[in-house]
């Protein structure tokens, strides 16, 4: 039987590379850092990792993950409400949600299971979920395992959400739950999450909100989206990760009302059926937390660095994506184009990655880039060059 699918596979497998769009995956021989080594390519540039905050390597960070290993071991070979929470973990959770301004937090191994183990939980047949069009594949996963009625609304489109609720309304719908990402991971767009909050309060919506490309930078003290917009307290449910600003490295979360916190303990399936996110990680997270709450050093020079490299690239002629998140795509639309560019910018000793159909649209092939604190203007004025000789050397009139 298996010879008629693999036959079937590696159609499939060939047809994706002749449209140009496999994705090979690049063996870094280094840790995580504004430079990395790749294997057969040497050191490079680094301008695609989500170490928005340089925590990654943070010899602070490093120093808690070793000391949380001497101290609460390797892993516990558990679940949570087995014999898989340690004192380790409540701390972790009070100090996320102390930071985000929440009631409680739940630990997840990752803000994919997070997302996943949400929906079909809080919400059942008798209710809606209304999500934008452009929120993260965890999301949309996550949606598809809930019996809620789904609604999907234009990106940040407010008059097509209301019409979304409006519509649940009409159906009668008993609860409502708004889904979006704060930051659209392949766009760098942020929410206009203070007119989504309210337009929920105008229709007795709930608001659920994933942060993973805003906990720990955005806003006025780091906390995110909802602090950005201004929305402290009008957000029911936030979700994000530890993997990202917050020192690199895995684990997500939950952190919401404490009623939602304490149901999802009590029937979220990736929670109740996965292990414990490992002691080292969660010291680690513990110290990256607290390097991102205790001052705004790295927040401003990400700042900084952000509007340095936008500048330099819109000056090279290549067309952005707006906005002013480190996020910053350079749009090259075409899907060979872009896998080219990309391999061409590695021979310079900058690491990027084309993205392409299907993780974007058709027509809006780019690269992607992302800026840290790690960086420093050498390095970010080294990019640019390398990006302006790429150009010209394909002959790019963008």
């Amino acid at each position: 039987m298996y010879g008629d699918f693999q036959r079937h596979l590696r159609d499939e497998l060939a047809a994706i590379d002749a449209a140009g769009l496999t994705k090979r995956e690049r063996e870094l021989a280094t840790p995580q850092g504004a430079h990395v080594g790749v294997a057969n390519d040497g050191e490079v540039l680094n301008l695609c990792a989500n170490n928005y905050l340089g925590l990654a390597q943070h010899p602070e960070v490093k120093s808690a993950a070793m000391a949380g290993l001497e101290e609460w071991g390797y892993g516990l070979a558990s679940v949570r409400f087995i014999c898989g929470t340690q004192t380790l973990h409540k701390s972790l959770e009070a100090k996320l949600s102390e930071f985000l301004g929440t009631e409680d937090t739940i630990l997840y191994p990752s803000c994919f299971d997070a997302n996943g183990g949400l929906f079909e939980t809080l919400l059942g047949p008798e209710d809606a979920v209304i999500s934008d069009e452009l929120n993260h594949a965890s999301i949309i996963d996550g949606v598809r395992l809930s019996k809620a009625s789904r609604y999907r609304y234009r990106n940040s489109d407010m008059a097509d959400l209301e019409a979304r609720l409006q519509a649940a309304d009409a159906a009668g719908a008993r609860f409502k739950l708004i889904t979006t990402d704060g930051v659209f991971s392949m766009d760098g767009y942020i929410a206009r999450l203070d007119e989504i909050c309210d337009l929920a309060e105008r229709y007795q919506a709930l608001v659920h909100v994933d942060d993973c490309h805003a906990t720990g930078f955005l806003g006025e003290g780091g906390r995110g989206t909802h602090e950005y917009r201004g929305c402290l307290d009008r957000v029911d449910i936030l979700t994000g990760t530890l993997g990202k600003a917050l020192g690199g490295a895995s684990g997500g979360y939950t952190s919401a009302r404490r009623e939602i916190v304490a149901l999802l303990r009590q029937r979220s399936r990736p929670y109740l059926f996965s292990n414990t996110v490992a002691p080292p990680v969660v010291a680690g997270a513990l110290k990256a937390l607290e390097l991102a709450g205790e001052s705004s050093e790295l927040r401003d020079r990400l700042k900084a660095n952000t509007a340095f490299f936008r500048q330099g690239l819109e000056d090279l002629g290549f067309e952005l994506l707006p906005g002013e998140h480190p996020i910053v795509p350079v749009m090259l639309h075409d899907a060979v184009l872009a896998a080219r560019f990309a391999e061409e910018m590695l021979a310079e000793g900058i690491y990027v990655i084309a993205f392409s159909y299907p993780v974007v649209p058709k027509g809006k092939a780019r690269i992607r880039t992302q800026v840290s604190a790690a960086l420093t203007r050498e390095d970010l004025e080294a990019a640019l060059a390398a990006f302006g000789r790429v150009k010209a050397r394909l002959g790019l009139g963008i």
